[in-house]
C-alpha cells in the first residue's frame, strides 16, 4: 500500500494495490474524503503521474508506486488532462468563497448576519505577518510595535496567469497595486483610516491577491495583542484591540487561526485566553506554531500534550528569514523538519506552510458548506422582517389631501380605541395591561370613593347626642315644644357635608389624571408613525383634560353646595329607615340610665353615661334629631356617589365623541401647532429608520440574488465537502 496525501482534506485516504483506472479513482476519492485510514499519502505522488510523457513511462511509474497498471483509455485520459486533479474542487468551492466575499463586500454583517470567516489572531511579535506572507507569497508591513492597525481582509485566489494581480479595497474604492508596492499601499490605506500615529481602527481594508500557486482562502488579519501602550498609542490600546478581536472571533461561524510563537508557553498567550473565552471546546480553533527553529526543545511535547485545548490541531512552521525567497524558505522549512534531531520527530502531517494551506482550505470549505445554508435562511428571514417593518410605516405624505386623510385616520382610530376601553369596556387591544382596562379601573375608583365617604361619616361613640343637644339648645325659640327646628337639622347637615367636601374634589381630580394618561397613551400610539404630530396631540389632550377636570370640579362643588343648602329627598327609603330607627328610642330611653354603653342597631355601640344629667324631653328630641340625620345622611352619601359617577360617564362620553377631535384640530391650526402641513414633514428619526430599512432591503435582496445562484450546488445534509472527482 502506498501513502498519498490529498491537499484539501484533514483525513488520510487509502488506495489499495489494484488495477488503477481514472473512473475508479474518482469514485474512490469521492467516497473516501473525510474517512480515516491508517496511512497518509503525498499528493505529489498523484500529481507526478501527470508529468510523464509516454504511456510506457506512466505504467512503469504506476507499478513503481504500487498502483498496478492502467488501461490505454485511462492512461490517455490522465495524460491528456491539462488541469490538476483538484480543479473540480476549485470549481465547487471557489464560487462559494466568492459568494461569501461578495456578501462581506455588501456588508451583510450590518444586518446581524455573520459569515464563515478565518480570523487570524496572535500576540504582538508572534509571527503572524510571516505566516500570512508565506501563504500569500507577498510581503506585508513589518516593524516594531503594531504593524496591523486595522483589520486586513486577505482574499487569496489561485490565478492561471503568471502575472499576479493585486488591489486594495477600502472607503468604497479600489486601488490597484503590485507585489513591489503592496506594503506602501497598505500603509497609505491604513494611515487614511487610522491616522498617521499608532492608533487603531475597526474599519477594514481588503487585499485581493490573484496569484498562481496560492491557496483559495479568505482570511481576516487582526492587530496583534499588546498590553503596554508605547508612545503615540492610546492608553486603552489593549481594550481597543481586545474589542476588535472579540467582535470577529465570537460568532460561531468564525474559524480562529491562533498564531503562537514556539518561544513562549502557550497557556500564557493572550490570544489563547481570548479564543478560549469564545471557543471553550476548541472546536473552531487551529493553532500555528511559528519560529520552530528558534525553540525546538520541547515543541513536540507542547503540540502533543495540547494543554490549551486546540480542537483543530497544530501546524508547526519556520518563519522566512532575511532576504530568503519564498521558495527558498519552503526548502529550508522542509529540510529543517526532515533533518533536525528534535523537529524531525514531529509528524509530517502537522508541519510546514503547505500543510497549513491544505488544512485551511479544507476547514474553510467545510465551514462554507455547513454555514452557507444558515446564512441564506438568515438573509431571507431578515429580508422578510425588514419588509414587514417597512410596510408598517405610513406612506410618505406628499400633499394636503394625503395629510388630511392621514389626520382623519389617526383621530378616527384613536377615537375607536378610546370608545372600546373607556366606554364599552373592551380591552382586546391591551389584554395584559390592567392599567388600560379603563372601565374596571374607574369602577374601582368609584367604589373606593364610596368607601372613603362611608369611613368619613362614622360618628364618634364617645359623645353620642352631645352635638344634637347643643344645636337644639341654640336653635330653640318661642314655639310649640314638640317640634324639631329645621335650622338645627340644617346646621348639623351642613357641618357633616363640609367635613367630607374635599373627598369628591380629590376623587374627580384622581379620575381625570388617570383618563389623561390613558388618552395621551392612545393618541401617542396611533400617531406613532407621525412623531411631528405627537407633540400637538399630546398638548391638545392635556389641555382638554385640564378643562374637563375643571368642569368636573365645578360640578362637584355645585353638588356639594346643593347638599348644604337644602334637606330634601323623594326617596322612600328615608322614611322607611327613619321609622325603623325610631323604634329603638323606647329601648334607649329605658336603658341609658343603667348602662355605660348601649348598642343601637344601624348606629353601633355608643357611650351613654354622660347623658344621665339631661332630662327625658331633651334626650328624646336629641335622639330623634340623630336618627333623622342618620337616615338622611345615607341618602346624601349615595347621591354624592351616584351623581359623580353619572357625571363622570357623561363627561367621558362627551370627551370621546365630541371634544377630543375638536380640541386636536384647534390645537393643530393654531400658529404653534403648525397646521396639517406638519404631517408633510417626516421627522428625522422616522426618515432615518425608513432609509435604514430601505438600504437593508436593497442590500439583502442583492445578497439573496448572489447566493440564489449557488445554493443548488450545496448538499445540505452533508457537512463535508464532496471533491467531485
Amino acid at each position: 500500500m502506498t501513502a498519498l496525501t490529498s491537499p484539501f482534506t484533514l483525513n488520510p485516504i487509502n488506495i489499495e494495490k489494484t488495477s488503477f483506472n481514472i473512473p475508479r479513482l474518482k469514485t474512490f476519492l469521492n467516497s473516501s474524503i473525510g474517512s480515516a485510514g491508517p496511512q497518509h499519502f503525498d499528493f505529489k505522488v498523484l500529481m507526478s503521474l501527470k508529468s510523464v510523457s509516454s504511456e510506457t513511462a506512466l505504467e512503469e511509474k504506476m507499478v513503481k508506486l504500487g498502483l498496478g497498471s492502467i488501461n490505454d483509455e485511462d492512461a490517455e485520459e490522465l495524460k491528456s488532462s491539462s488541469v490538476p486533479l483538484y480543479a473540480n474542487y476549485n470549481d465547487r468551492i471557489r464560487p462559494l468563497l466568492d459568494v461569501v466575499d461578495k456578501l462581506r463586500q455588501l456588508k451583510v454583517m450590518k444586518e446581524g448576519i455573520e459569515l464563515p470567516t478565518i480570523v487570524v489572531v496572535g500576540d504582538q511579535s508572534s509571527g503572524k505577518s510571516s505566516v500570512l506572507e508565506s501563504l500569500a507569497g507577498i510581503s506585508l508591513p513589518r516593524g516594531i510595535g503594531i504593524c496591523t492597525r486595522v483589520p486586513l481582509i486577505m482574499r487569496l485566489q489561485q490565478h492561471s496567469s503568471l502575472q499576479p494581480k493585486l488591489h486594495l479595497e477600502y472607503h468604497d474604492q479600489e486601488v490597484p497595486t503590485d507585489e513591489a508596492h503592496v506594503i506602501q499601499a497598505i500603509e497609505e490605506a491604513t494611515n487614511k483610516i487610522a491616522g498617521h500615529s499608532k492608533g487603531i481602527s475597526n474599519t477594514p481594508i481588503t487585499l485581493v491577491v490573484k496569484k498562481r500557486g496560492v491557496p483559495d482562502l479568505t482570511m481576516v488579519d487582526l492587530p496583534g495583542i499588546t498590553r503596554v501602550p508605547v508612545r503615540g498609542q492610546p492608553e486603552d490600546i489593549y481594550e481597543q484591540i481586545s474589542n476588535i478581536i472579540l467582535e470577529y472571533i465570537t460568532p460561531k461561524e468564525s474559524i480562529i487561526l491562533n498564531v503562537l510563537s514556539a518561544t513562549v508557553d502557550f497557556p500564557t498567550c493572550e490570544s489563547i485566553r481570548m479564543s478560549q473565552r469564545v471557543d471553550k471546546t476548541g472546536e473552531r480553533t487551529l493553532a500555528v506554531v511559528t519560529k520552530a527553529d528558534q525553540a525546538p526543545e520541547g515543541l513536540l511535547e507542547k503540540v502533543t500534550a495540547d494543554d490549551v485545548n486546540i480542537g483543530l490541531g497544530y501546524v508547526c512552521v519556520r518563519n522566512r528569514i532575511g532576504e530568503e525567497s519564498y521558495e527558498e524558505a519552503r526548502k529550508e522549512e522542509r529540510r529543517l523538519f526532515e533533518s533536525h534531531p528534535l523537529l524531525s520527530k514531529i509528524n509530517k502531517s502537522i508541519v510546514g506552510i503547505p500543510v497549513l494551506a491544505q488544512k485551511l482550505v479544507q476547514i474553510q470549505a467545510n465551514s462554507l458548506v455547513k454555514c452557507l445554508p444558515d446564512v441564506v435562511r438568515k438573509i431571507n428571514d431578515k429580508l422578510s422582517f425588514n419588509v414587514s417593518e417597512l410596510n408598517k410605516f405610513p406612506k410618505h405624505l406628499s400633499n394636503m389631501a394625503d395629510a388630511m386623510t392621514a389626520f382623519i385616520q389617526i383621530v378616527g382610530s384613536a377615537k375607536e380605541s378610546l370608545k372600546k376601553i373607556l366606554i364599552r369596556g373592551e380591552f382586546d387591544e391591551y389584554p395584559d395591561e390592567n392599567g388600560m382596562h379603563c372601565t374596571a379601573r374607574m369602577a374601582e375608583m368609584v367604589n373606593g370613593y364610596s368607601q372613603e365617604l362611608d369611613r368619613m361619616s362614622k360618628d364618634s361613640a364617645e359623645k353620642f347626642l352631645l352635638e344634637e343637644i347643643k344645636i337644639l339648645e341654640e336653635a330653640k325659640g318661642i314655639e310649640l315644644p314638640n317640634f324639631l327646628p329645621r335650622t338645627a337639622f340644617l346646621c348639623i347637615l351642613q357641618s357633616r357635608v363640609k367635613e367630607i367636601s374635599n373627598a369628591p374634589v380629590e376623587f374627580v381630580e384622581k379620575v381625570w389624571i388617570y383618563i389623561e394618561n390613558v388618552v395621551v397613551r392612545v393618541l401617542t400610539y396611533h400617531s406613532d408613525s407621525y412623531p411631528q404630530l405627537q407633540s400637538c396631540t399630546k398638548r391638545a389632550a392635556q389641555n382638554l383634560m385640564s378643562k374637563m377636570k375643571d368642569q368636573s370640579v365645578d360640578r362637584v362643588m355645585e353638588i356639594v353646595e346643593m347638599e348644604k343648602l337644602t334637606d330634601y329627598t323623594c326617596n322612600p327609603e328615608y322614611m322607611s329607615k327613619l321609622s325603623k330607627l325610631m323604634t329603638r328610642q323606647g329601648n334607649f330611653m329605658k336603658n341609658f340610665t343603667c348602662n355605660n354603653k348601649l348598642v343601637i342597631e344601624d348606629v353601633g355601640e355608643v357611650e351613654v353615661m354622660h347623658l344621665r344629667g339631661y332630662n327625658q324631653s331633651v334626650l328624646e328630641k336629641a335622639f330623634d334629631m340623630r336618627m333623622r340625620i342618620v337616615a338622611y345622611w345615607e341618602i346624601v352619601r349615595r347621591r354624592l356617589v351616584d351623581n359623580l359617577a353619572l357625571h363622570l360617564m357623561y363627561s367621558v362620553q362627551n370627551l370621546v365623541n365630541r371634544e377630543m377631535e375638536k380640541e386636536i384640530m384647534n390645537e393643530l391650526i393654531e400658529p404653534r401647532g403648525g397646521g396639517i402641513e406638519r404631517l408633510l414633514e417626516e421627522s428625522p428619526s422616522v426618515a432615518t429608520k425608513r432609509e435604514r430599512l430601505n438600504e437593508g432591503i436593497k442590500r439583502l435582496r442583492e445578497c439573496k440574488d448572489i447566493v440564489g445562484n449557488i445554493m443548488d450546488r450545496i448538499e445540505a445534509p452533508s457537512h463535508s465537502v464532496d471533491m467531485g472527482f
